[in-house]
């Protein structure tokens, strides 16, 4: 990825009509991460800290898995990614 502005994506995802997850389903979001993080670290790879302000930022905006994933495809320009998200 290149910089990401985590603020600027904040307010666009704020704008986004979406369910928030509930605070178990953050919680288990949460230990979701940390095993992802574990294992990219056993890897040998590591997060860009722009990269870890992003994934923190959609843990604290309870943006549920799907929809993080097709945020991140948008800022990656991935051609997976859902058009008519208003991200990026």
């Amino acid at each position: 990825m290149t910089q990401l502005d985590v603020e600027a994506i904040r307010r666009q995802v704020r704008a986004l009509d979406f369910v928030r997850g509930t605070s178990a389903e953050v919680a288990m979001w949460n230990d979701d991460d940390a095993d992802s993080r574990a294992n990219l670290a056993i890897e040998g790879l590591t997060l860009e800290p722009d990269e870890v302000g992003l994934f923190d930022m959609l843990r604290d905006e309870a943006v549920p898995p799907p929809l993080a994933t097709q945020i991140v495809l948008k800022l990656l320009g991935h051609p997976d990614a859902d058009p008519m998200l208003a991200v990026g």
